[in-house]
Parts: structure tokens; sequence; C-alpha cells
């Protein structure tokens, strides 16, 4: 199935056919119990609420949103909506109500779905300006209304007529691969949201190219917590892993994957950077809190660690000497890591931001490889990829089979291929901008083949930084490399048209509030912290050791330090956890200006 599939309810049906007796297919919490759904329950599921949309009156074509947390319910959901030949349109549940209303009413959806109160609360506020919104289905058998469905209500619908709708798995498969399967609303760095057209073509091509890089099987375990409302946990811990057979087990929120990954000892996991980030941040403030014994165990087991990634990557033979010392610092130092995250990590993939090259190197030496990549929700995602025979840290890996990838004279990124979105809903100046006449869709982004084919990305085209001095300067790596001290949780630099870059930077504050209590500094909270002078300089000195490699004009000749951290509930973070530069610079506008205006 896997070589022939063209559309999404192609693969469906195929992974139903060959793992149908397969006892466990999703586990997830469910009122303080995890519960397992076998593929067989699963199945009965979505076709029940396949039929029991197209019973409430939901057409093929219609548009039919999906606002919720991950949770099986969603996966039936999608399905569901697929089978019944409508297009799914997946709303981020840490979305404010004006905005969850912009995406109903822009996609004109006749149902939604919601997953708790506070999900369905947002769509009672504005449902009176939603006049074509006709059906409102709960998940939580708790959550109800006026006008409001329970889940159970529509699965009884679609089983009241299941006798009369026995074509329902041909009709199901009637959809061509041309047709819209889903539309995703990217909220994006710049605020503006536009709903991307994937259809059943586009993501499927995606998904078996990415089947057949990596071996997913179905003794395979996954961890589900990046929001499926996001195309990249969507295509990799959604479809890939039915298709695979792979137990997909759901977390029960983004606070809980250390805890999660204890239980379930997953096997496989796609996130973005920030967690591979927090793990090794974690181990190095653990490390630096132990004995002195300790910490040159540590660092002596890291250089082993990384000099044998290096050997290997560059396909050169381990000397007795190097082998010896590996299996030693293995049981030592890394052994201890792989344990925290449940101790059967085969692989984990990255995206969405870039990974820094010496964590990337760090987990490798521990047997928990990060195999990096590249794409965006308009590529259904995935353009590039690292897989196992190919591997280069510090890039996003070659392009994968069937698609193209150039680079255009101004440096952007170009795509061309079956992955690509057929455009943008409803806006057809914004597709006719992002793809041009040859169907190459731009990216948006900077980088660089190497000889050998690996891209590296090294900045987004609207987030370069032009100096007043005509300087030239790409942030992401700077900020990449910046958050790699132990003192440093998040970075942003600013100073486009500016005499110079600044950098905005919030502390690690457990970190920082050790080194503050050997200086003396007792009892103060975050904002009293930044404030003192002996901290800010101290920022500086570390910052400036991390930075040291950078050509003068690209270090930031000033530090902004924050009291708190960008949030999503802020506004700040996009749901894929990138920082909304505009937004952060609007509101630290004041303190911006002064620090410009300060003297040297």
């Amino acid at each position: 199935m896997a070589a022939t599939a063209r559309t999404l309810n192609e693969l469906l049906f195929g992974a139903l056919d060959r793992f149908g007796s397969r006892p466990v297919a999703m586990r997830a919490k469910q009122a303080g119990s995890w519960i397992e759904l076998s593929y067989r329950d699963v199945a009965e599921r979505i076709q029940d609420l396949s039929l029991g949309l197209l019973a409430i009156g939901v057409s093929p074509g219609d548009r039919v949103a999906i606002l919720s947390e991950n949770r099986p319910e969603w996966a039936i959901a999608d399905y569901a909506c697929l089978t019944a030949c409508c297009t799914d349109v997946p709303i981020y549940p840490t979305l404010p109500a004006k905005q969850v209303e912009h995406n109903l009413s822009d996609s004109g959806a006749v149902a939604a779905f919601v997953s708790t109160r506070l999900q369905l609360e947002k769509l009672l506020a504005v449902r009176e300006r939603l006049p074509r919104l006709r059906h409102i289905i709960a998940f939580d058998p708790d959550v109800s209304g006026p006008g409001v469905l329970s889940l159970e209500e529509v699965y009884a619908r679609g089983r009241g007529v299941r006798p009369e709708r026995g074509s329902w798995r041909p009709d199901a498969l009637r959809v061509r691969p041309e047709d819209v399967a889903t539309i995703i609303y990217t909220s994006g760095t710049t605020g503006e949201m536009k709903g991307v057209m994937l259809t059943h073509g586009n993501i499927t091509s995606n998904v078996t190219t990415c089947c057949t890089l990596y071996s997913f099987t179905e003794h395979d375990e996954c961890l589900s917590f990046l929001p499926l409302s996001h195309i990249f946990e969507r295509m990799f811990g959604h479809y890939c892993m039915l298709h695979s057979g792979v137990i997909i087990n759901y977390a029960e929120s983004v606070d809980t994957v250390a805890a999660d990954m204890q239980q379930w000892r997953p096997t496989l996991m796609a996130s973005v950077p920030r967690l591979y980030e927090k793990i090794y941040g974690r181990v190095l403030d653990a490390v630096r809190s132990g004995s002195a014994v300790k910490r040159r165990i540590f660092f002596w087991g890291k250089r082993v660690g990384e000099a044998v990634v290096d050997r290997r990557l560059a396909n050169r033979p381990l000397s007795p000497v190097l082998r010896a010392q590996f299996a030693l610092a293995d049981r030592l130092v890394f052994a201890k890591l792989r344990a925290r995250t449940g101790g059967r990590i085969r692989f984990f993939i990255s995206g969405g931001a870039p990974l820094s090259a010496d964590i990337a190197r760090f987990f490798h030496a521990a047997g928990m490889p990060i195999l990096e990549g590249y794409g965006l929700t308009e590529t259904s995602p995935v353009i590039a990829v690292n897989t196992f025979e190919h591997l280069r840290l510090g890039t996003v890996g070659v392009p994968i089979p069937g698609v193209e990838v150039k680079i255009a004279p101004d440096g952007e990124i170009l795509t061309r291929g079956p992955h690509v979105m057929s455009g943008y809903y409803n806006k057809a100046q914004a597709t006719a901008e992002a793809l041009d006449s040859e169907r190459w869709f731009h990216t948006g982004d900077i980088g660089m083949l190497d000889p050998d084919g690996f891209l590296r990305i090294t900045d987004r085209k609207k987030d370069i930084i032009v100096t007043a001095g005509g300087k030239n300067i790409s942030p992401q790596p700077i900020e990449t490399l910046a958050k790699t001290n132990r003192f440093v949780s998040n970075a942003v630099m600013l100073g486009d048209r500016r005499p110079f870059p600044i950098m905005l930077v919030v502390p690690n504050y457990e970190t920082l509030a050790g080194w503050a209590t050997t200086e003396g500094l007792l009892s103060m909270d975050a904002a009293s912290l930044v404030a003192r002078p002996e901290v800010r300089a101290m920022m500086e000195q570390e910052i400036g050791t991390t930075l040291r490699d950078l050509a003068g004009f690209e270090k930031p000749k000033k530090l902004l330090l924050l009291a708190r951290d960008f949030s999503l509930e802020a506004g700040e973070l996009t749901p894929k956890l990138s920082v909304k530069r505009r937004v952060v610079e609007q509101r630290h506008a004041a303190a911006i200006e002064a620090l410009y205006h300060a003297p040297e």
C-alpha cells in the first residue's frame, strides 16, 4: 500500500487492513487512568463518526474544524472528516477566541469539534458571528451547551445508518489526490494568518517518502506531544505512525513529557529543539551542582563521546583505546541520560527551528541520535531531512526523494514537487507571491546547498538584520549559539536599521538563582535579579564568551535582560514555539529605545 497509495484514505484503509487485529493503536489518559484503543476500536469509531457527520447534514466538500489538544478523539475526528470527503480545519487549542473566530469564518466551517469546556467557551463567545457554523460536537462527555452535540450522540447517529451506508469505504476511496484534505492556518512570526490548503496527494507523498527513509516498525512506540494542529506532528506522529503500525502514546501535556517518557518508554519522538535544549540544560545544571569528581568524569565522557561521533560520521575507524574509553564513558555518563528518556529511544526527529550542532553531537554520543529536518506547513511539511544513510550535523540533511530544491540569487530557498501546497485559501495574491509561474515555492528562508547536497539554513529572509551601517546579520544562528550558555533560556537579536545589534535575553533563572546565592544575593525575585548591576555584568561576560568567535559587527553591543520568558499566552510565540519578533519588539519598545539611547 505504501508504494501505491495516492490519498490519505488509501493510507488509512491499508493500515487498518494490515494491523486490524493488533490490540493497541493508541494510548491516552482519561479521567486519571490510561486507556488503550485497538485498531478495531479506532476503525469502528472512525466509521461511526464519519457516517454520523453525514447523518447530521455535513456534506462532502464541507469544512469541519477541530479545536482540541492531542488525544485519540483528535485523530479519529481527522480521519472521520477525511473519509466523509470533507476538508478539516485544525485549530490550535492555545489560540484566543478572536483568532478561532477568524479561522472558522475564513474557512466557512459548518461544524466544529471541541475537546473541553474551555474550548467550547471560545466558540460560544463568537458563535453569533459565525452564521455558517451549524454544529458543535464536544469530545468530553460532561461538556454541554445550547446546540452542542456530544461525541457519543454523533457516534450513535453513525451506527444507526451503518446498514444503509454499506458503500462508506468505497465512497471514501473515491477521494482524489488533488482534493484538499486540510486547511491549516499558520500564524507565523509576522502574525498574518493564512489558510494553507494541503491536498491528499501533498501529504500522502510526504508520508510515503518519509516511511521509506526510516525504519518505522510495528515494534516501535512514539510519544505525541507537539500540537497535531501543526503539520509536523500530524504527518510524523499521526499519519506515519498509524501507517507503520507504531503505537501512539499521547502525552498529557507539554509539562508531563518527562514523566510520560519514563512511563511509556518511546522508541521514536518528534520535537522542536526547545525540548532537546531543556534536556541538555538540565544535564549540565546537574553536573555543575555535583562534586568536582563528577564534573571531571562528565566532561571527560562528553569529549570522548563527541570524538567517537565525529569519527563515525567521517567513516573513520575507532582505535582500541578510544573504543574502550567510550564503553566506560557510556556506562558512567550516557546511560543515565538514556534512562531519563525511558531507555528505548532509537532516534529523535527535530524540526521547526535550528538545532545546535553541539547539542546534536551530544545526543548522538548518548546513543539517541537527533535527525534534524526542514520544512514548512506549505510543504506538507518535509523538504529535507538527515537520515542514518545521509547525516551531517549542522545541516538539515538532503532533499527527500521527489523534492527539488534550489537557491535563488538572493539566497532564498526554493522548492518544487508533490509536497507543495495548492495555495492559500481565499488569498490569490498571497498564493501568487509564494508560488511562481513554474510552481517553485518561495520559502522565505535563506540557505545554501553544500557540494554533497546537504542543505544548511542560515536565517529567515524577513529576519535578516541590516544595520544602519549596511552590515547584514543573520540572527537565528547567533540566538541558537547564545542559548547553549547555561545562563541563557531564550534570546532574540534585534537591530534592523539601527546603529548596532542588541540582544533580548531571558536568563535561566534556576541557574542564575544558584549563582546569585553564591554571590550573597539572597531571596530575590526575577525582576529584582535582572535589575542588579552584578547580574548584568555577569550575563554580559557569559554571553560575550559564548559569542567570542563571531565577527565584531555580529555581536550584540548591549543586552536587555527580561524577567520572564516569552509565552503563547502573551502572544509572543507561535504554536510551534517560534518567537514572534515583531510582537516582542513592540512589547519591549520603551526599554529597547532606552537601551539605544543610553551611553556606551
